[in-house]
């Protein structure tokens, strides 16, 4: 099956972070990356999707995270 995520951050390094370990566990990237601005925080936010393919059959209680 494949599996989808997508991971967001405020832009700061631990969003380059958590894409690395992602990649790192074997997620690859999925399309470009976006940035956009959080009003409601005043921040700059990163958002990158990421896909996975791995054995089984998908679920809704998948916990995507612990692939």
């Amino acid at each position: 099956m494949k599996l989808y995520r997508f991971l967001s951050e405020d832009d700061t390094s631990a969003f380059c972070h958590k894409v690395t370990a992602a990649l790192n566990a074997g997620w690859e990237l999925y399309g470009t990356p976006t940035y956009a601005f959080d009003a409601a925080n005043g921040v700059m936010r990163c958002g990158q999707a990421v896909v996975k393919e791995v054995d089984g059959t998908y679920a809704p209680d998948i916990k995507l995270g612990a692939y």
